[in-house]
């Protein structure tokens, strides 16, 4: 009897000890958070990162067993190494085991994608290779596809038109292939049977409309002028005259530093030389902002055919409905420029 109750007390200890052992494991993965409260812990993981580069990562941001226990969880032969790659963003109260599950699973944290005041497909790949998990070559394979951009309705000197300048958000690892796709969705909720309609009143289509926005959007930087230079173009488009528009003198020369427009300048043989060609240039001479497209979509009606920047550098322009007033306007400008030094 005395055998069997040191037997009874022998197994009730051994319980009581692996129960706090569970007890201790369940709180330290469970309970316990991996940081303070307010703190955000980020992490990169690349496909293929070592589990030495991931412990460096976390042991940066979070207690060393912390971090040592989150690896050896999500680096366990249960779990695909397929999904533990993106941009994660962990709280500082989430437990040790969840944060474990959410890099183990890949459930990513969204990244913010910016892009404005671009001129070139070339800076918006630079962009984009910049913000998110993706090989520039393989974007840049993408937007020189014929095939592909013809899908989309461009070519591959259009395509920068279907890039709208905002603010959107993507998974860090998203492959050029989805980020082309979603772009091209955004573009056409953008591109609304009312903003349509409004391109087919001004007789452009949505891309004559971002073809004209980046005119005057180099033009001005001024919100409240660009409906005005808007109109102005839409004017001499509907009577036949030349645009005239120096920024894309600038674009065919390929210098857009140049504060002074010579007659050398005017003679350069482009497509996109307004002085030499009638029309609108074959594609935009820089991604145009929304802002500008919508100043196209809403140009101020009005007899203005000319424009030139005040003397005052204001960045605000002298417009003028004859040409003999539009060169009264010019010679002041001129003058100014003279007066500075300006060649």
């Amino acid at each position: 009897m005395k055998k069997k109750y040191i037997i009874l007390i022998a197994i009730a200890t051994i319980l009581i000890a692996v129960a706090g052992v569970c007890g201790y494991a369940y709180k330290k993965l469970v309970k316990d958070p991996i940081a303070d409260a307010d703190t955000t812990i980020k992490v990169y993981i690349t496909p293929g990162m070592s589990s030495d580069s991931l412990y460096s990562i976390l042991s940066q941001q979070i207690a060393a067993d912390k971090a040592q226990t989150i690896v050896d969880f999500i680096y366990n032969d249960e779990y695909d190494p397929s999904t533990r790659k993106g941009y994660f963003e962990l709280k500082g109260n989430t437990s040790i085991y969840r944060a474990a599950r959410r890099l183990a699973d890949g459930s990513q944290t969204p990244v913010k994608f910016t892009f404005n005041n671009l001129r070139l497909t070339e800076q918006l790949i630079e962009r984009a290779d910049e913000c998110l998990f993706m090989c520039s070559d393989s974007l840049k394979a993408l937007l020189d596809d014929k095939e592909l951009c013809a899908s989309y309705g461009f070519n591959t000197t259009t395509i920068k038109a279907m890039f709208l300048p905002d603010t959107y958000e993507f998974y860090w690892t998203v492959s050029p292939q989805r980020f082309v796709e979603r772009m091209h969705e955004y573009y056409e909720q953008f591109w609304n049977d009312e903003r349509r309609n409004k391109a087919q009143k001004a007789g452009l289509t949505p891309l004559e409309v971002s073809v004209l926005a980046s005119i005057v959007e180099e033009e001005t930087a001024m919100r409240d002028e660009m409906p005005i230079v808007a109109g102005l173009y839409i004017n001499r488009l509907r009577r036949g005259i030349p645009l005239q528009a120096d920024p894309t003198v600038k674009y065919a020369v390929g210098d857009f530093t140049l504060r002074r427009i010579l007659n050398k300048h005017l003679e350069t043989p482009s497509p996109y030389n307004t002085y030499l060609n009638t029309g609108l240039p074959p594609a935009p001479i820089r991604i145009p902002s929304k802002t500008a497209i919508e100043a196209v979509l809403n140009y101020r009606t009005h007899s203005y055919l000319y424009m030139c920047a005040k003397e005052d550098f204001s960045g605000y322009h002298n417009f003028a409905t004859t040409l003999s007033e539009h060169n009264r306007n010019a010679a002041r400008y001129h003058s100014a420029l003279n007066r500075r030094g300006i060649k």
